[in-house]
């Protein structure tokens, strides 16, 4: 760990404001102090991290310049404001941020941080202050780039915001610590669209945090493809604290990387406020992708749903722990969460573990999980049908993804996953 952490001291700069350069140096004692998590802890029991750990990676700087035609090609094109990142670095010339309406603020993070007296301590410290862990606090120490979001009480923006994340590491191992902040006013309604790629092959490690308030009644549709580099790692937390109605859709595709994992918090705070996670996950070859999701019901009559799908192949394994905590006073609670998982080979593995804590009562709580290989019914009935086994096996697998890509709602967006989902099923070797 002492050799992991040493490429990795802050870049000190005296102009940040007081609350950042203490919580700054609170976070890194913190990792420095509790190290990283291992096999004894709960949530990590699946997910090893001393591959992470052995690499000496050092603090990303700026990569290549790409060219418009090569980011859209690797992240698709929304329609709407879009801020570009390399390597963790602000890139002014491919950023859109034209024809935002009046009072909307789409920026990137570090003047901001510069410029603040204290008004973004409370979202840049929460996640780290609430539930310290090492990655976050990494993160919280180490952060100097990323978005800030502030859609004013009342506004809707019609186009995905779109948040790109690229990596091309250097001649060394690089990590990124990037960090997006979003804030909603009451009755506010938004899109955004958080993609993470790299370049095929590369070596380097993405540590990101996104922390979301949603005020009263605001609602936001949020999205995260992450197709990293299967060559790279991905570490991310994605926090939500929502207020009385609001209401948050969360989707995640987890296709790259070596290693990744994928934590969701969700806090329900204000009376009736809703939340519904879809998420898919395609590990093969070697990939371990992990996600962890959490969902807490702190006021009455709120509601959560989630459905995550996993497609695993070869020596590939995929990971789901999903908790859903029911506190005092919670009551009229409405929650349902459902994982299936599809093993394509003998080889593949998979942990899923829903888990339910109720401690109020008058509330609705449902959960399940399958895992389970191809109907051999319903290949056999397309083999009758004239398709060849492959053909039918493919064909049966897509069906199975299909009904996330569905609820997609910006068309271009749709595509785009539907493209790479694609790409990815090719890819996996189905077992006859």
């Amino acid at each position: 760990m002492t050799a992991f952490l040493a490429g990795l001291e802050p870049r000190i700069d005296a102009r940040h404001p007081a609350w950042l350069q203490a919580l700054r140096h609170a976070a890194l004692q913190w990792v420095a102090e509790h190290g990283f998590p291992t096999a004894r802890d709960e949530a990590w029991k699946y997910t090893r991290v001393a591959p992470i750990l052995e690499i000496p990676f050092q603090l990303a700087e700026p990569g290549p310049r790409w060219s418009a035609a090569q980011v859209e090609a690797l992240v698709g094109d929304y329609g709407g404001p879009c801020l570009v990142f390399f390597n963790g670095y602000f890139d002014a010339g491919l950023s859109e941020l034209d024809g935002l309406p009046p009072g909307i603020e789409v920026s990137h993070l570090a003047p901001q941080l510069l410029a603040d007296s204290g008004a973004l301590e409370g979202l840049f410290g929460h996640a780290f202050q609430t539930r310290p862990q090492a990655f976050t606090a990494l993160n919280t120490a180490l952060a100097e780039e990323g978005a800030l979001v502030r859609i004013p009480a009342g506004t809707t923006v019609e186009t995905p915001i779109h948040l790109v994340f690229l990596a091309a590491a250097g001649v060394a191992p690089q990590v990124m610590h990037t960090r997006v902040l979003v804030q909603m006013g009451a009755g506010s309604r938004a899109t955004l669209v958080e993609s993470h790629a790299g370049i095929e092959g590369e070596v380097y490690f993405s540590n990101a945090v996104s922390e979301v308030v949603l005020e009263a009644d605001a609602a936001l549709e949020h999205y995260k493809v992450q197709n990293e580099s299967r060559a790279a790692f991905h570490v991310a937390l994605l926090s939500v604290r929502q207020a009385e109605g609001s209401a948050f859709t969360g989707h995640s595709w987890a296709l790259g990387a070596a290693l990744a994992r994928q934590e969701v918090r969700v806090v329900l705070e204000g009376p009736g406020a809703q939340v519904a996670l879809n998420g898919l996950y395609l590990p093969r070859g070697v990939q371990h992708l992990d996600n962890q999701t959490t969902i807490e019901h702190l006021a009455p009559r709120c509601t959560s749903r989630e459905l995550y799908k996993g497609v695993v192949d070869d020596r590939g394994h995929g990971v789901f722990d999903g908790r859903i905590i029911v506190r005092p006073g919670a009551m009229k609670t409405d929650a349902s969460q459902t994982i299936k998982t599809l093993l394509l080979s003998a080889t593949a593995q998979a942990n899923t573990q829903p888990r339910l804590e109720i401690l109020a009562d008058d509330v609705k709580c449902a959960h399940g999980a399958a895992v389970g290989q191809l109907d051999e019914q319903a290949v056999f009935y397309l083999r009758s049908r004239g398709l060849p086994e492959a053909q039918a096996r493919s064909l049966l697998t897509f069906a199975f993804v299909s009904e996330l890509l569905e609820r997609i709602g910006p068309a271009p967006l749709r595509a785009h996953v539907e493209q790479l989902v694609t790409a990815q099923l090719r890819g996996l070797e189905v077992a006859a």
